[in-house]
């Protein structure tokens, strides 16, 4: 994933507030249950058979990096606690999903009435007609952006879509917002968006 997409899933995190759980039995079976029903999901659109336990497992085990015995083995609890790299991963990989609706409902609003939050500190330059206007230099800026963009950046982002597309939404968002206000002023100018040393997204 890239600044973007990680900026993309701490801003939804930030609209959680019940606690993911604190064992790596709870986590592994939550990511299990997610699994189940994402393939319950699939089964029914696609005519299918529901996959086994072990296929979950597998599932959940690649999802985290490590194998389906290890996660069937928190699952059955014969190891309690995940530790290092792989507990990390764990955590991470719920807290991805964790409480789906809320985030489902905070997007919503994001899309249709609130918008988002750009902060950034990155490399800007312009340009207008073909012609630089500018040498591109560092920038620190936060800027509003309208509901549209919002729901372009979660639309790209569940279709996959790589750190160059999303990166390309936000560089619209900024040149149309913030440096031509709303399209109240210098028209015809296209900006340079790269070089991002931190992204945070808010809404």
């Amino acid at each position: 994933m890239g600044l973007i997409d990680d900026a993309l899933d701490r801003a939804e995190q930030e609209n959680v507030h019940r606690p993911i759980p604190a064992t790596t039995y709870g986590q592994i079976t939550y990511l299990l249950k997610q699994a189940q029903i994402a393939d319950r999901k699939h089964a029914r659109t696609t005519g299918t058979k529901p996959a086994s336990n072990a296929e979950l497992a597998r599932r959940v085990a690649r999802q985290v990096g490590t194998t389906q015995r290890t996660v069937e083995r928190y699952r059955d609890k014969k190891i309690k606690k995940a530790k290092g790299v792989l507990a990390s991963r764990i955590e991470a990989a719920v807290r991805r999903t964790w409480q789906p609706k809320v985030r489902a409902a905070a997007r919503k609003r994001a899309s249709t009435t609130g918008g988002i939050t750009v902060e950034t500190r990155a490399r800007f330059g312009f340009s207008a007609a073909g012609t630089s206007t500018d040498d591109p230099r560092l920038r620190l800026i936060t800027q509003h952006l309208p509901p549209s963009y919002a729901a372009r950046l979660f639309t790209a982002k569940d279709s996959g879509a790589t750190h160059a597309q999303l990166q390309n939404i936000v560089a619209e968002g900024l040149q149309e917002e913030y440096f031509k206000n709303s399209g109240t002023r210098a028209q015809g100018l296209q900006v340079e968006f790269d070089g991002i040393q931190y992204v945070e997204l808010n809404f």
